[in-house]
This record gives C-alpha cells, structure tokens and sequence, in this order.
C-alpha cells in the first residue's frame, strides 16, 4: 500500500536497508561490548538530531535547547531506576532507609511527593513521552502565539536551558545536584550493567530508532510535511492562506521534544546515569552540529550525524583533550560553509551528477564504427600503391 503511494521510493528503502545492515550485523559483529555500548550512547543522540531536522531542517525553528526535553526524558527514567535500586534492604546503612542515597546525605527524611508516582514503570514511560512535550507546549504557546521566532525563539531556548540547569544544580537534595542521578544498577530486577543487558539494550535502542524514523518518514511525506517546508520558506503567504501557523510550528517544537526525551529515557538505560551536564546549552549546540552536519534536511542524515561527530569526539577528545572543543567548532564552520545541507546534502548532489552524466552518455549518438575492408578492396588499394611507385 505505502509503495503505491510513493510514501517509500526505492532510494528511501536502499538508505533504511542500508542503514539496518550498519547498525544491525556490521557494528554488533566487529566491536566489543564496549565500543558497541558507546555506540549505543552516540544512538540516543540521534533521536534529538531527528527531531531537530522536524523542527530546524523542515519547520525553520532552530532550537538551541533541545538538551532540556533530553534531560527530561533522561531524569524521568533515572529516578524510576534509581528508586529501584534505593529499596529499604539496599539503603539499611542509612539514616533514612528506602529513599536514594543523595536525599540521606542532604539529610531528607521522606521521598518527595513528586517522586513517589515513578515507583510504576507505567508511569515513568509515559512521563517520558508526555512530559517533554507538555513543557514544549507551553514554551511553544508562549512564543509561537506571540510570533515571537527566529533567532529571538533560538536565544530564549538557550536561556531555558540555562535556567534548568541551574535548578537541577541547585537542588541537589531532590535531583542529585551537580553529580546526577547515579549508581543505576536494575530494571524491574534485571541488571542492567552486565555485559548481555548492555547487547539487549544496544538492539532496543536500534528497534525504537527504527520505529521513530518511520514515524518521521510518514510526517515528512505528510501534508504537514508539506506545509512545514510552505511555513519556513513563505510563512506570511501559508497564514494568508487561512492556516493557523503557529499551531503547526507547536505541534513540530513538541514532536522534537518528545523524540529527544525518548532518546534521554535510552541514554539512561544505557549509559546508567543521567547528570545535569547533558542538560545546558553546549549539549544543546552540540546536538544541532549532529544535525547540520548530518543533514537538516534528511532523517537518517541525522542518524549518522549523530554518529560521525561523537565518535570523532570521542577519538579526539582521548588524542587531544585540550583541543577538542576547537576541533568541534572548527567542524561545524567548515561543514556550515562547505556544505550547507550537511553529509546528505553532498551525497544527494553526488548522486544527482552521476545519473546526469548517465543520462547524457546515454543521450549521445553512438558513434559508427568504420567498416572493416574486404579482401578485394585491400588487394586493389596494394596494387595501386605498387603503380604509383
């Protein structure tokens, strides 16, 4: 059904196929459990850069606070887990037994109110998928209503980010402060931190990559996708045109936001801790470089954005630790001003070259070959070559 309706052409299933082999048998079969597991780590960014080219790449909202729905989606899963391992008979030696280690050492007596509903997985999953973009849509509503947009909606981002930071930081009794929510040892009594977990997790956080690229594919290929590109390029035509604008630019800020809290709930489950330093703004900048040099306009673009920049962070930052940053931003400049749409970009201009040249080697006459002399013709030309000399 989707194929008769052009919703996959034959390009998108070679890059999802593609993209299923890397991750599915090549990565699992020629790493250990190690590096595996960071890749594992790098694939929970690119639920933010997917999200990113909905809202930047398609919808023209850059957002340079997206590490605070990544932060929620994070939190809200760690303090399900870390309510798990912070049972009465795990907590004895404290003074306080049954709640988590960082309440008793800032001398809490009770688990807060607002704790005691992620002791149901239930709940956890689906504060992850709602409460980022509930807090999206009342940030969405305050500006998108106001047209309030541009580069004023990337600064007042920032600045969101800023402020949550601060307040995980400063609240340290109820989020764990600076350090985080640490110490994440199961999940409803599987250990997490064994080496098979680690497998088990790396392949279901391929699994729901998977189920959101689709999920994007299908708003993409949408009429919203179509009047998401109309807003970016001629917003003033598609609202003279009788379309509410503002409510499509919250629905894309929300849906981005759901999509990097999903992928905070996998960086969680995988990494084992969530901290307040994947909350500010240079997570936020750095998750915006995954998707400019990936591809603002390509999903699965993002995917290996995602990947590229975190591995060359991770390999630069163990070779050069004090120059990596720079590295990083020199990075973005070179791919902002050399590529402009990013990997994809330059693959999809490749590939368009070469079925140009295809197309007009094909249109061009061939050229005749010239008829081979017979045996008569070569006998008269030898006998007039011996006359005339």
């Amino acid at each position: 059904m989707f194929a008769s309706n052009h919703f996959f052409k034959r390009r998108d299933l070679i890059n999802y196929g593609l993209l299923a082999i890397l991750l599915v048998v090549i990565l699992p079969l020629s790493m250990d459990i190690f590096r595996l597991n960071l890749v594992g780590k790098y694939l929970s960014y690119a639920f933010v850069a997917m999200g990113l080219v909905l809202c930047w790449g398609y919808g023209g909202i850059l957002s340079l606070g997206q590490g605070v729905f990544f932060g929620l989606g994070g939190y809200a899963m760690a303090m399900f887990l870390k309510l798990e391992a912070s049972s009465p008979e795990a907590t004895a030696i404290q003074s306080t037994p049954g709640i988590p280690d960082f309440m008793d050492w800032n001398q809490l007596t009770a688990l807060p109110w607002f704790w005691e509903p992620f002791h149901s997985l239930t709940f956890t999953i689906l504060a992850v998928l709602f409460v980022a973009p509930l807090f999206a849509y009342l940030i969405g509503v305050a500006m998108f209503k106001r047209r309030v947009g541009g580069v004023y909606f990337a600064i007042i981002t920032q600045a969101v980010a800023a402020i949550l930071t601060i307040l995980i930081i400063g609240q340290q009794g109820f989020t764990g402060g600076v350090n985080g929510i640490t110490d994440l040892r199961t999940l409803m009594g599987w250990d997490i931190r064994t080496d098979e977990a680690k497998y088990i997790l790396y392949f279901v956080c391929v699994a729901v990559l998977f189920a959101c690229l689709l999920l994007c594919h299908f708003v993409l290929k949408s009429k919203l996708g179509r009047l998401l590109v109309a807003i970016r390029d001629r917003e003033d035509r598609v609202r003279f045109s009788g379309y509410d604008v503002s409510n499509f630019k919250i629905f894309v800020f929300c849906f981005a936001a759901m999509l990097s809290a999903i992928g905070g709930a996998m960086f969680t489950l995988q990494v084992g801790f969530m901290s307040p330093t994947l909350v500010g703004i240079v997570p936020s900048i750095e998750m915006v470089i995954f998707c400019a040099l990936g591809g603002r306009l390509s999903i699965i673009g993002a995917v290996y954005g995602a990947l590229i920049v975190n591995a060359a962070k991770t390999t630069m930052s163990e070779a050069f630790p004090e120059l990596w940053l720079f590295a990083m931003g020199a990075l973005f400049i070179g791919v902002v001003l050399a590529f402009p749409n990013g990997l994809a970009g330059l693959v999809e201009s490749l590939r368009e070259r070469f079925l140009t040249s295809r197309k007009a080697a094909a249109a061009a006459p061939a050229k005749q070959p010239e008829p081979e002399p017979d045996d008569a013709d070569e006998l008269d030309t030898n006998t007039r070559a011996v006359s005339q000399s």
